[in-house]
């Protein structure tokens, strides 16, 4: 491992999986979602050209799978060209130190995920007492102190396009976190949203655990500002993406997203804000 390369004080393995877990979905030609445990991450490229990139680094531990993953997609010791981050919590970011040193390739987020991916600043503590169910109860054992990626992470270009996807622009949808970010495709309307908005509800161990899909707006337990995640998912909207992965849940496609989209939009307040918490502002109630 790379001297100025390290993970937070407080980084571990988090005992929590799904049905979806180990299951890879290729929703367009280049597009293909993989899920470790109650995460998932993106590939993005033509598996016949061996040029790719992946989105998102997985949960704590997780580096052999993803890399068997990305060999089976593309082929063996392939590496991609970068790996994007739609941001820095512990299950975006829980292989990135193994899978830079392995693979050497150069890491993109936004400026401002900056202190959170260089060991300046933890994130805000999860919380726990957020309506929700037993992953809320659970949020405290999760990691947040700041990883370290040394001179391996890169912003993005102020100019919304993305290194190495050439079709795809970058869009800030801050809330869930200050320098989240969602990626799109005009040309086919294709969405990788991160947790801007997921497809199941995130704070409900069962509902985790079946993934049970259900639209969704960021999970709660990490989420501090609220007016801004409204915003980034009415954007979102806006944009009337055909198929979207999410950082949770199972992709969503056609009707039932446009449908579903619109109606986190409508009734956000009520299907996305929760009653209470330490982070939901009572003005917006």
């Amino acid at each position: 491992m790379d001297k100025e390369m390290n993970y937070g004080s407080d980084y571990k393995y988090i005992p929590a999986t799904s049905v979806g877990s180990g299951v890879g979905l290729e929703l367009l030609p280049d597009l293909y979602c993989y899920t470790i445990q109650i995460v998932n991450i993106g590939l993005v490229g033509d598996p016949k050209s061996n040029e790719y990139v992946l989105i998102d680094a997985g949960m704590p531990n997780s580096a052999n799978e993803i890399i068997s993953v990305t060999e089976e997609r593309f082929g063996q010791n392939s590496r991609p060209k970068a790996i994007i981050l739609t941001h820095g919590h512990f299950d975006h970011v829980g292989a990135i130190v193994d899978l830079v040193s392995y693979w050497q390739v150069p890491v993109y987020a936004h400026e401002l995920e900056m202190p959170f991916l260089t060991g300046k600043k933890a994130y805000p503590e999860p919380d726990p007492t957020v309506e929700g169910g037993m992953v809320s109860k659970m949020s405290p054992m999760f990691p947040n102190e700041p990883i370290d990626l040394g001179n391996h992470i890169e912003m993005l270009p102020s100019d919304g396009t993305v290194p190495h996807m050439p079709d795809f622009k970058w869009l800030h949808t801050p809330g869930h976190s200050p320098g989240h970010i969602s990626l799109f495709r005009e040309k086919d309307r294709a969405l990788i949203a991160g947790d801007a908005f997921v497809t199941v509800k995130q704070e409900y161990l069962y509902k985790v655990i079946t993934q049970e899909q259900e639209i969704s707006g960021p999970p709660r337990y990490l989420t501090t500002d609220w007016d801004a995640a409204k915003k980034s998912v009415m954007e979102l909207a806006k944009l009337n993406p055909s198929v979207a992965v999410t950082g949770h849940g199972l992709p969503m496609t056609g009707e039932l997203l446009t449908e579903s989209l619109e109606t986190l939009v409508q009734d956000f307040d009520s299907i996305a804000i929760p009653d209470y918490g330490k982070y939901v502002d009572k003005k917006l109630h």
